[in-house]
């Protein structure tokens, strides 16, 4: 007979904060749902960016958050546990930090390679990282993830980077920081349910201007097909798996893992749209991935108590 707990949704096994928080292995859960949600949201854009040729970044961006809001709702049904009055503000906060999040990322993608765009975007939670660290051994990760993103961004001479791009880039990465601070609000409380609701905030804001820039083009089979899939790929599933990270690992240490996402982008580059990687962003992504290693095995690591 089976547990409440292992039959929800999405094959994420939803616990109660306090004992997602306390178990030894609940930081090596947490890093490892971080992983998956960063190949799955990589592999969907990657496959996204195939559509805006025929629909524009503003049209995939609103298909796949509506789509995704009504899976969503579909598997969760969160209103049978509405939200307590004191957590919506936070909630709404965090719906629209990830729908602007995702209306900015993919104007970048649309003018930048995925790669480039995403090593921009991940400043965002470093900045988090930067923010929330109390120990030295926090810092030297955060360097060493810095030092990744140097090597993997081309900012060579004469490399040539659409300015609109970066913006857009920038612009993200600042919602992706206030993405987390919202997140670990509103994570222990809603749990899984928080994805939904803060779906659903995402496709008020991407939905009306989706329409509008890509018309009946959006309702297309094939279309809405690559849409549902990308719509899993780059949302309900990964953002699933972010909320269960949220409710293990501490914010920081949350965002230096999140600063695989550029070495993962480049990699879902280079497998679905043959984007080639030079020997030094190789090495860069190979310093990426040990700082985001080392920052899980410090989480998961007891620390001393306090004298």
């Amino acid at each position: 007979m089976f547990s409440e707990a292992t039959t929800r949704p999405c094959g994420v096994m939803i616990e109660t904060a306090r004992s997602s928080s306390t178990r030894p292995s609940a930081p090596l859960i947490g890093a490892g749902a971080v992983v998956a949600s960063l190949a799955a949201q990589n592999v969907g854009a990657a496959f996204a960016k195939h559509l805006f040729p025929v629909v524009g970044a503003y049209g995939v961006t609103g298909l796949r958050i509506a789509l995704a809001a009504l899976l969503l709702l579909t598997l969760r049904r969160p209103w049978r546990r509405m939200p307590a009055r004191a957590i919506v503000p936070a909630l709404v906060a965090y719906g629209a930090m990830l729908g602007l999040m995702n209306l900015l990322i993919y104007q970048a993608f649309a003018r930048l390679p995925i790669g480039v765009a995403t090593g921009i975007e991940v400043l965002g939670p470093l900045a988090v990282v930067l923010w929330g660290s109390r120990a030295r051994r926090d810092l030297a990760w955060f360097a060493a993830a810095v030092t990744g993103l140097v090597l993997l961004l081309p900012l060579r001479a004469g490399a040539a980077l659409d300015p609109l791009g970066l913006a857009f880039a920038g612009g993200a990465a600042a919602c992706w920081a206030l993405y987390i601070v919202y997140g670990k609000r509103v994570s222990d409380t809603l749990g899984g349910d928080a994805v939904a609701w803060g779906m659903v905030i995402a496709a008020a804001i991407n939905v009306p201007i989706g329409a509008v820039a890509a018309g009946p083009a959006l309702l297309t089979p094939w279309v809405l097909g690559i849409g549902f899939v990308v719509a899993v790929l780059s949302s309900a599933l990964p953002y699933s798996l972010e909320m269960e990270a949220m409710r293990r690992l501490p914010a920081h240490v949350f965002g230096i893992l999140l600063s695989a996402a550029p070495a993962v982008a480049a990699l879902a580059g280079f497998v679905v749209l043959g984007e080639m990687l030079t020997p030094i962003q190789w090495f860069a992504i190979l310093l990426i991935m040990v700082a985001s290693a080392g920052s899980a095995m410090a989480a998961s690591r007891p620390r001393a108590p306090a004298t």
